[in-house]
């Protein structure tokens, strides 16, 4: 999650405009953060540190730490929506893109399948030849 190392390299904070920061936001951040999201299981770390890379790109708009504003403050400032509420939502349009498919797919087959029989003792194999 070093993405805003690499934008603060190309597009320096202090010279930007707010707009064009959040502009910069909506266009690399976003995509970068939330690849892939609508699969995901999001633990409480995985958020964690999802907020804080969002956050920590939001805050060269122009805040610093010592201004001592929260991480809402800020984001209610850029109307902005927290990125996890964005990433529930790509997650909400997956399931509803998903049940809308006929049964017969593949992927809605997915959604309902629980494997039957049971795994081996011992360890798992290392390679899919080691049967």
């Amino acid at each position: 999650m070093n993405i805003t190392g690499i934008l603060n390299n190309v597009f320096r904070p202090q010279k930007t405009l707010k707009e064009t920061c959040i502009k910069l936001y909506n266009t690399l951040a976003l995509p970068v953060l939330l690849y892939g999201g609508e699969t995901w299981t999001v633990k409480a770390r995985d958020a964690r540190r999802i907020t804080a890379a969002g956050m920590k790109y939001m805050r060269t708009a122009g805040y610093t730490r010592t201004d001592y504003n929260t991480n809402t403050q800020i984001a209610k400032e850029l109307k902005k929506t927290p990125i996890l509420e964005k990433l529930l939502e790509c997650k909400r349009n997956r399931i509803q893109h998903v049940n809308r498919k006929p049964r017969n797919r593949l992927t809605r087959a997915m959604k309902y399948y629980y494997p039957t029989g049971r795994r081996n003792h011992g360890r798992p194999l290392k390679r899919l030849l080691d049967k």
